[in-house]
């Protein structure tokens, strides 16, 4: 893969991480379409770095006062009660389906779950689960509502984002919505929460990388770019997203997955694309 391809990947990673639409499976789908090979799990797990960087510089100071909050009620027994304080919990909580069952399957996940036809037949279910919880989602609650239950229900529902074509923020925004989060609320618990898991995956392969147990396949010059490309365009959809949902619904996306899910099954059918 060259330079070109490369950033045309991050790009398309930067744009698709924080919409629920699935990443992965765009930078699968996308190869698969132009003839370029398998991009592989390490090269789309460190590009992904470079969106997380965006997300904690755009929650900057919402992640400083949850980790200094969260910190100094562990000897200070008032502050447990601080949302804040709650909210570090929560976070640890949820990342630990995702932790788990990231390491007991790491083999599938890199293998065999890259495959399109799972990844067309995901991006039709989950668009389908996304439009129900947005129509029967009470949009009641805020993220300060949360309860310690709650987090560790969307925090199975991230596991669930293993699978390509399922969508991190798509699988996390509707536990949320059927949690009755209002949109905005359940799309920014929602980036918070990808932090941990994705920031450990990508170094964990970048750690792979560097150290000779396994190759990205790209030079790395190309994957320092394309991650760079990535932040950019990541920082800039996370304002957009969450503007976006203060005025709109997620019948879009949905629209949009099913589309492109039905257009992937169809192509894999007529030859046109292999799995």
């Amino acid at each position: 893969m060259d330079l070109l391809q490369s950033i045309f990947l991050g790009f398309l990673q930067g744009l698709t991480e924080f919409l629920p639409i699935s990443s992965s499976a765009h930078i699968l789908i996308f190869p698969a379409l132009f003839g370029w090979e398998d991009p592989g799990a390490a090269f789309t797990a460190v590009i992904q770095l470079g969106t997380e960087a965006a997300v904690l510089i755009y929650f900057r100071k919402d992640l400083w006062q949850i980790g200094s909050t969260w910190l100094a009620s562990l000897r200070r027994p008032e502050l447990r009660s601080d949302l804040n304080a709650r909210m570090g919990w929560y976070l640890i909580a949820a990342t630990i389906p995702i932790a788990i069952l990231g390491l007991l399957f790491q083999d599938q996940i890199e293998t065999g779950a890259r495959n399109l036809w799972l990844v067309g037949s995901m991006l039709i279910v989950f668009g389908i689960v996304l439009g129900l919880a947005d129509r029967v989602g009470t949009r009641q609650r805020t993220v300060g509502d949360l309860s310690f239950r709650d987090g560790v229900l969307i925090g199975f529902a991230q596991s669930l984002a293993l699978i390509p074509g399922v969508s991190r923020s798509g699988s996390t925004i509707s536990a949320g919505l059927f949690l009755g989060l209002q949109r905005a609320d359940a799309a920014r618990f929602s980036f918070l929460l990808a932090i941990p898991a994705v920031v450990l995956s990508g170094f964990f392969q970048l750690y792979k990388i560097l150290s000779g147990e396994e190759a990205v396949g790209e030079p790395l010059i190309n994957v320092a770019v394309a991650t760079l490309v990535s932040f950019i365009v990541g920082y800039a959809v996370i304002a957009w997203f969450l503007s976006y949902l203060t005025r709109n619904s997620f019948a879009l996306f949905v629209g949009y997955r099913l589309v492109l899910g039905t257009g992937v099954l169809v192509l894999l059918s007529a030859g046109f694309i292999s799995s």
